[in-house]
């Protein structure tokens, strides 16, 4: 799987400079590299370009390399709501978006995104994108959350869904989400009101359809 990776990131991604700063800032402040492949970056720009969402909701900010694919997506067009544990990363992630251009056109919500996400199903809110990249415990309280807060035929994408390769390789180093991951994903497979399939690019993406 890394291999494959490896062949598709350096196949169908440029040297991206801007992107590669802003993982240069998050390894400056201390902050895990745990950002999405560059190919796994670019999915998501496609996936919101080619569905015409403008209102993007995130849950997992980081430092805020995720959030730029996205915003790319959208263009000037749309808005990017991102809800993120740590104000130390909110702040990076800002200040990385402002820098590409986005400054207008993405909000930060600090704290525990359940609490985040169930004031946005309170105040009526809707997304027509969701992406999910937070901690893998709460995954399926989050893609509850996700399916409220969704428009008819919103897109929801999750990362990490192979945990590593470990949900279907024995062999594979096995992570301590391992079985949440795997049980997410039968969740989501067999969910009333999505249509889903995973994509093997990264650490696994799901794409998800909502049916309202």
């Amino acid at each position: 799987m890394k291999q494959t990776n490896s062949y598709i990131d350096s196949v169908y991604n440029a040297q991206d400079a801007l992107l590669e700063e802003v993982i240069t800032s998050i390894k400056e402040n201390g902050m895990p590299s745990i950002s999405v492949s560059p190919s796994s970056g670019k999915l998501l720009t496609l996936l919101v370009s080619i569905s015409g969402a403008k209102n993007v909701l995130e849950i997992g900010a980081l430092g805020g390399y995720s959030g730029i694919c996205l915003a790319r997506g959208f263009g000037s067009e749309g808005e990017l709501t991102s809800l993120e544990l740590e104000e130390k990363y909110a702040k990076l992630a800002h200040r990385n978006l402002s820098i590409a251009g986005f400054a207008d056109q993405v909000s930060y919500i600090t704290g525990e995104a359940l609490q985040s996400l169930e004031k946005l199903v309170s105040d009526n809110k809707q997304f027509d994108f969701f992406f999910i990249d937070a901690d893998k415990e709460n995954y399926e309280h989050y893609l509850g959350y996700c399916i409220n807060l969704a428009e008819s035929g919103a897109l929801i994408v999750t990362d990490n869904v192979l945990a590593g390769g470990s949900v279907v390789d024995p062999g594979a180093k096995r992570k301590r989400y391992t079985e949440i991951m795997k049980n997410f994903n039968e969740t989501v497979a067999n969910h009333p009101q999505l249509e889903s399939l995973l994509i093997p690019i990264g650490d696994g993406m799901t794409i998800s359809k909502v049916k309202k």
